[in-house]
């Protein structure tokens, strides 16, 4: 009988979600993330905007989705040897300078084109290390990761976690572009 009462509270125990399973997000973790978020200024890249009655401002039904799947950005211009380097797209989500081009990444929980397969550790390795998934191509420009690479634990924990209770948008982004080649 003894041995029956502690399979069934090893049982209860890890069909509770306890034991090694990692825990979910508290509410003040998710309301820490949300104001991180908006104090960082993620919405002015990864949120796509649209011309309203007094100029750009972010479009909120695509809270960060990044760059619009359909929208195609023809051939980035010419920026010639400078002084200017560097062009963004209306949108806000499209960058092209002396890198390429780069476009804002899908920060919602989609698991085909967002954040929805990523883990809280591979989030926080890519900000640490300005890697794509913590260990693959470079984060372009301009996303401010050295600056990012900052932040605490706690505080990228609280952002992963703001950006998982968010509702899941099917939006994917193209991939970054590589600059031209230099002809000798």
């Amino acid at each position: 009988m003894k041995q029956r009462g502690i399979v069934v509270l090893c049982l209860s125990f890890f069909a509770s979600g306890s034991g090694f399973a990692a825990p979910a997000a508290s509410k003040p973790d998710v309301q820490r993330g949300a104001y991180l978020v908006n104090m960082l200024g993620c919405n002015d890249c990864h949120t796509p905007h649209k011309m309203g009655p007094k100029g750009p401002e972010p479009d909120m039904t695509r809270m960060l989705s990044g760059h619009p799947a359909d929208l195609k950005m023809p051939p980035p211009p010419d920026l010639g040897k400078g002084p200017w380097v560097w062009a963004g797209s209306g949108t806000m989500t499209a960058f092209t300078g002396p890198w390429g081009v780069s476009y804002t990444m899908n920060l919602t929980p989609d698991p085909e084109t967002g954040l929805g397969k990523w883990t809280e550790k591979m989030f926080i390795e890519a900000i640490r290390t300005g890697r794509h998934l913590g260990k693959g191509r470079p984060i372009l420009p301009p996303m401010p990761w050295p600056a990012f690479r900052n932040a605490t634990d706690k505080d990228l924990k609280a952002v992963f976690a703001y950006l998982k209770s968010l509702p899941p948008v099917k939006n994917k982004i193209p991939e970054p572009v590589e600059p031209p080649k230099a002809t000798p």
